[in-house]
């Protein structure tokens, strides 16, 4: 074989691990500390419910995420760059909003490998963290950057699906139940609907699997196809990650164990498994929020840096973040509850001001589409999803105004 026969062929392959790891990147990114809690609670709370509530959060998801990848994918222009072109000015909102909330959130996830650390190994949880954010630091600093965090993040995530896996299986829950509440719900709860939603694809998560697309190389027109595919593989992989989590949860709960400490999500996985399943959730937690620590601070940083910027650079100002986070986290043990408040009403505005950039690009600016004629059909889910994604950021308005007259 000629070398000239062997170049599409390695060509072909990179750009494959290119898009695994662009969509594990999103999917990883929004598995972090407090997707697993969330689910956590929302199941103890309502049960089989859930079941639909997870299903609809999908599929919103995969509404939001169709138009963000392919928008940006077409146009290879990062969401911010797009926001500029649009009206000047907005991409740079957009910047400050994601930028500040990625900060914030990723002290607090930078906590979650420290108590991830702790209930795999017994570490202190301020050293787990620590460490973890060395790790993080250290995938920057390596000479091929871009393959090691598509490959981290890809392994981490295959760890992750496979001990939760074990985990729901062990359980034993009643699969039956959690089916028939997909199509008749005993429980329809609207706000934990809109949760699930903005836990998924709010604040830089929704652009994180996007903007690693284009870095690695992976956008115009004749990529559409392989574009849309992979931004609905990437929710599918969180669907998965929420389904097997929230059925590991459910077997405990309706076997009759009542979850009461502060940390339910380890009770569980206790109660199933005994010290495997408890070592299995510090595994998991660990690597939920070491993937949240990356994909925060990727995301984080290409929002105010530009597709023209080297990645030896990039990959600097990336390592910078981590290890101010991992400062400040040393300093404080956690993200003040107050800022993670604020930080989350920054994730509410992010969602329905970038998706309206997007959704504009779509409809009237197809200059910047390379002339590609967008599908209707994507459009009005996408404008429904919007509609959605103002009542979210009402309500985390809402929110700090409650913070600020407290």
């Amino acid at each position: 074989m000629t070398v000239s026969d062997s170049t599409p062929k390695a060509s072909s392959k990179a750009k494959r691990t290119a898009l695994l790891g662009a969509m594990f990147l999103m999917a990883t990114s929004a598995i972090g500390p407090g997707f697993i809690t969330q689910t956590t609670e929302f199941t103890v709370q309502i049960g089989a419910a859930f079941a639909f509530a997870i299903v609809v959060s999908i599929l919103v998801d995969i509404a939001v995420q169709l138009n963000v990848w392919r928008v940006i994918g077409v146009s290879g222009l990062r969401a911010q760059e797009l926001g500029n072109k649009v009206i000047p000015g907005v991409g740079w909102l957009l910047a400050v909003l994601v930028f500040i909330g990625g900060m914030v959130f990723n002290i607090g996830n930078i906590a979650g490998t420290g108590l991830g650390m702790n209930a795999m190994l017994g570490i202190d949880p301020k050293i787990g963290g620590v460490i973890s954010a060395a790790i993080a630091i250290l995938i920057f600093l390596s000479k091929r950057a871009g393959m090691a965090l598509d490959r981290i993040v890809v392994l981490l995530g295959a760890i992750m699906i496979l001990l939760m896996l074990y985990v729901a299986i062990v359980a034993a829950p009643p699969v039956g139940e959690a089916l028939k509440n997909v199509v008749f719900p005993e429980e329809v709860n609207f706000l934990i609907i809109t949760t699930l939603i903005g836990g998924t694809v709010g604040g830089y998560i929704t652009y994180a699997g996007a903007h690693r697309m284009l870095d690695s190389g992976t956008s115009g027109v004749e990529n559409v196809k392989s574009i849309s595919n992979t931004s609905i593989l990437a929710i599918i992989v969180t669907g998965v990650m929420r389904v097997l989590l929230f059925l590991a949860i459910l077997g405990v709960v309706a076997g009759g164990v009542a979850l009461t400490s502060d940390n339910k999500a380890a009770e569980a996985f206790g109660a199933a498994a005994g010290q495997v399943g408890l070592r299995s959730f510090g595994i998991i937690l660990w690597a939920a929020a070491l993937t949240s620590v990356i994909g925060a601070a990727y995301t984080s940083v290409s929002f105010i840096t530009k597709t023209t910027t080297p990645e030896r650079t990039r990959n600097m100002i990336t390592v910078g973040f981590i290890a101010v986070c991992a400062v400040i986290y040393i300093f404080l043990g956690k993200a003040p509850a107050t800022l993670l408040i604020f930080a989350g009403a920054f994730n509410g505005l992010i969602l329905p001001v970038g998706l309206a950039v997007l959704l504009w690009v779509a409809w009237r600016r197809r200059d910047l589409m390379h002339g590609y004629k967008y599908p209707k059909f994507l459009l009005i889910i996408g404008t429904l999803a919007w509609l959605l994604t103002v009542y979210l950021g009402y309500s985390s308005l809402s929110g700090l105004a409650a913070l600020w007259n407290s």
